[in-house]
């Protein structure tokens, strides 16, 4: 078989981590088995619909790398076709005109939850004749489901699923004013697709269930299902924004990796072995749905920073420096020239160990394009007293008297400087932080010193002296 999934969001809000993940497995299941792996846009609800959503979910999933392999189908475009299929099911006698007025829908409702049935609708029009149709009110159209007997799945992630057809109420092909329901534009769309696998959140099992009929109903092939479980908070409750479920395009803002993001949701609910960190090619080698769990995932973004913090370190380092650039471009009172660039590209090495973000990893880079004098944090401020500023005036000598400047130089400077003076080189490393850094936490203060050079460090230990 030909294997070909798509992923299908509504454009009315933001890419959510949720389908982020359930397009990752679309796009890893196609891969893997040499499928295609399509994108859908099911923008049929036009008043929700937003470009602005749409741009957003593009962009999200370019940059995560899961853009669609042929051109983006958009739903909307497709509502002709889908209008048409309504007829043929009209005409042979599978789906039927229904003129309930919404007050008489709306007792059906009520009666059948009173009653304890899951179908809502009763059928009433089913079988009446055209000729008893009111002229005011214009129908739906709703489909014939089956009344007796069962409808049964073979979930690839949910096992066997069996539901009796009595609770499958007649759902409604088109609406009143002739739109398409998701209902039924999307086994329209994913027929016209040829898509052999629907994979996608398992609140849309109770959906595959109706889907079936229509598919029987138009003589189509029946995909093959597998339903995710989702992604919960911490807690253990449905995921919301206080748990980080926020836009994939603003994890982007944040200054998480891609590769680093995609990693974290493919083990959201899937596993190989112990392997926490598997790069794409891995992914693509060993993913399969009978991996995939059936309980909901639990989002840590404590567990994704760890992820990021990994990737950012293995990170090839001219293309950190690439990333870190650009975002200290968007901060304000910054030197830029070819002299501070070269430092951050020296420096990184030392900068990225332990940050979780290409955010954190610029912020704390910002010492090495700093103008002079530096805006010290309190902390720093403190660190710097009289006694300190005589403790780092003194190391400027040794300092300046370096031959060669390199980071194992300058910490024999420091070192040999501390023990003359009788002090542990704490007392000196910390206050030279603080006066070079304008904090008291940074990557090595030999290094720091080293990447700077001579002319900045013994500017910088002036400005403070002077104050």
């Amino acid at each position: 078989m030909d294997i070909t999934t798509r992923f299908a969001p509504s454009p009315t809000g933001f890419l959510h981590i949720g389908g982020a993940r359930t397009a990752l497995f679309n796009f890893l299941f196609a891969q893997r088995f040499a499928g295609k792996y399509l994108l859908r846009i099911e923008d049929t609800d036009r008043e929700r619909s937003t470009k602005a959503a749409t741009e957003a979910i593009l962009n999200g999933l370019e940059w995560l790398g899961l853009s669609g392999q042929e051109e983006t189908v958009f739903q909307h475009k497709n509502i002709k076709r889908h209008q048409d299929i309504a007829q043929i099911l009209l005409d042979n006698g599978s789906a039927y005109h229904c003129y309930c007025t919404p007050e008489e829908l709306q007792q059906m409702r009520y009666k059948a939850l009173k009653e304890g049935r899951k179908n809502l609708y009763d059928g009433s029009w089913r079988d009446r004749s055209p000729s008893d149709s009111p002229s005011d009110i214009s129908p739906v159209i709703r489909l014939k489901t089956e009344l007796t007997g069962k409808t049964s799945i073979h979930d690839l992630v949910q096992g066997p699923v069996t539901v009796d057809n009595e609770i499958i109420d007649d759902f409604i092909l088109l609406r009143a004013d002739g739109s398409p329901t998701y209902m039924h534009s999307v086994v329209v769309d994913d027929h016209d697709m040829q898509v052999t696998h629907v994979i996608r959140g398992d609140d849309h099992l109770n959906n595959a269930f109706r889907q079936i009929q229509l598919y029987k109903a138009m003589g189509w092939e029946i995909p093959v299902f597998a339903h995710i479980p989702l992604i919960h908070g911490q807690d253990g409750t449905k995921l919301s924004k206080r748990h980080g479920a926020i836009g994939v395009e603003s994890y982007r803002e944040l200054g998480y990796l891609p590769d680093a993001l995609c990693n974290y949701l493919l083990r959201l609910g899937w596993s190989h072995g112990d392997d926490e960190i598997i790069t794409r090619e891995d992914a693509l080698k060993w993913f399969d749905l009978d991996k995939v769990g059936q309980s909901a995932s639990r989002f840590d973004i404590n567990k994704l920073d760890n992820v990021n913090g990994i990737y950012i370190r293995n990170l090839d380092d001219d293309y950190l420096v690439t990333l870190v650039l650009k975002e200290l471009e968007k901060r304000p009172n910054l030197i830029f020239n070819s002299k501070t660039v070269e430092r951050i590209r020296t420096g990184i090495k030392g900068l990225k160990q332990r940050v979780k973000t290409i955010t954190e990893l610029a912020d704390i880079s910002t010492f090495y394009m700093a103008k002079t004098p530096l805006q010290l944090d309190q902390k720093a401020g403190d660190t710097l007293t009289d006694d300190a500023l005589k403790i780092i005036s003194g190391v400027r000598e040794p300092l300046k008297n370096i031959e060669h400047w390199s980071e194992v130089t300058v910490e024999t400077a420091i070192k040999v400087y501390a023990e003359q003076c009788n002090l542990k080189l704490g007392k000196v490393a910390l206050p030279l932080r603080a006066a070079l850094t304008g904090k008291t936490t940074s990557p090595s203060i030999f290094e720091v010193v080293s990447v700077l050079g001579w002319d900045e460090v013994n500017l910088r230990i002036e400005s403070v002296c002077r104050k």
